[in-house]
């Protein structure tokens, strides 16, 4: 039966359907040494689960260690020879509410209650620049309600039994933003272990896969997308503020591009003119690789900076909308203008002079973003998934 609906998983009827299945498997008796991992509503290898992941699979075997997957992420995770169920399929429906433990950077879809005796352990993906949850005075994505939004978040923060932060500073927001009254695990994120040690070795071999001529620096453009900019509900668009032909004239001679956009717009994008040149990179499974081989990032609100940061490398921060999203559209935590580690921009020009200036400067950390790294970066020691997965298993640190 679960077959024939499949195709129909956002009908009121599936997802009723859905739910009662759920809740039967989930009266089984536990998996005790199961853990189920998502990541990007199960379509990407990657993140704080893929950490986090690794980190168990290394220092505990004894535990059943699998993905949840879309369908259209099967290749991927076959690629990376990682253990997985397909989602929604039968198989799934067995093993997912029975699992003791659930590990996911994103909410998961309203319809699923969390089992008597599952530990969920929601590891979020960004440090908050920008204003989340049920701080956000109005949502402006199509077809979603301010309130609804609001609802649903709460419904989901409290389903969780552990929340990863990564530092003071986004544990205040996240227990407010998201109503979360549970345990937060203040550890660093996952993912910037590799970052706390960055491996010249690791970085060359990520420049041979991608097919990176030897030589040549690398930009990393990583923005963010606009919640007003759509085509429909569940489509976004996004345009290019700067024109490739003037940044190939400027710097392709000495720079390779790589452009990273966000997954909610990556597939309206073709680079094919710029080949060689600029690299789409949207698809790569994890952008923690990216920021390795990179040697200077550009972004907008995106939270890769504060991640990126860590490796004391230029950013150039691209807000050719900064009074619109700031006033209108999201709304910041903190004053990103007197804070940021690295200078703001708003048009092509300002942008190419900001990367001249810092291309052709032996980068120092100056005191603001000294300042920066130690409020939002002092706990990214290499040791945060370590400290995640202690505390979750519930031994001792």
């Amino acid at each position: 039966m679960l077959n024939k609906i499949k195709g129909l998983k956002n009908s009121k009827y599936t997802r009723k359907i859905f739910r009662i299945v759920f809740i039967v498997m989930g009266l089984l008796p536990k998996k005790k040494k199961l853990v189920m991992f998502e990541s990007f509503h199960a379509k990407q290898y990657s993140d704080n689960p893929r950490a986090i992941y690794e980190y168990m699979k290394e220092h505990y075997p004894e535990f059943q260690l699998v993905w949840s997957v879309d369908r259209r992420a099967v290749k991927l995770f076959e690629e990376f020879q990682v253990p997985y169920i397909r989602r929604f399929t039968l198989r799934w429906f067995m093993e997912f509410p029975r699992a003791k433990y659930w590990v996911n950077n994103v909410r998961l879809p309203g319809w699923m209650p969390k089992p008597a005796g599952t530990v969920y352990v929601q590891t979020w993906h960004g440090t908050p620049l920008k204003k989340l949850g049920i701080d956000i005075e109005e949502v402006h994505m199509p077809g979603t309600e301010t309130s609804n939004y609001k609802a649903n978040f709460l419904n989901e923060s409290a389903k969780w039994d552990y929340l990863v932060s990564p530092n003071a500073y986004s544990t205040e927001i996240f227990t407010r933003a998201f109503g979360y009254k549970g345990q937060v695990i203040e550890s660093g994120y996952p993912r910037n272990d590799l970052l706390a040690a960055p491996s010249e070795t690791l970085a060359s071999t990520i420049k041979k896969q991608l097919d990176i001529p030897d030589g040549k620096k690398v930009m990393l453009y990583a923005p963010t997308w606009r919640d007003n900019e759509f085509y429909q509900k569940g489509k976004y668009k996004f345009e290019f503020q700067f024109d490739l032909e003037n940044w190939k004239k400027n710097y392709g001679d000495e720079w390779v591009l790589l452009s990273r956009m966000h997954y909610l717009v990556a597939e309206n994008f073709d680079f094919s003119a710029h080949e060689g040149v600029v690299f789409n990179v949207s698809d790569y499974p994890d952008i923690r690789d990216l920021y390795l081989i990179s040697d200077m990032l550009i972004t907008d609100y995106s939270s890769v900076f504060f991640d990126y940061a860590i490796l004391n490398r230029p950013i150039v921060f691209f807000m050719y909308d900064l009074e619109n999203y700031r006033d209108q559209l999201r709304g910041f935590y903190f004053d990103i203008e007197a804070d940021s580690p690295g200078p703001i921009v708003q048009t092509e020009q300002e942008l190419f002079r900001a990367i001249d200036e810092l291309a052709d400067s032996h980068v120092q950390l100056d005191s603001k973003a000294a300042a920066f790294k130690q409020k939002f970066s002092a706990l990214e020691d290499g040791r945060a998934a370590e400290r995640v997965v202690q505390t979750f298993l519930g031994e001792k640190i």
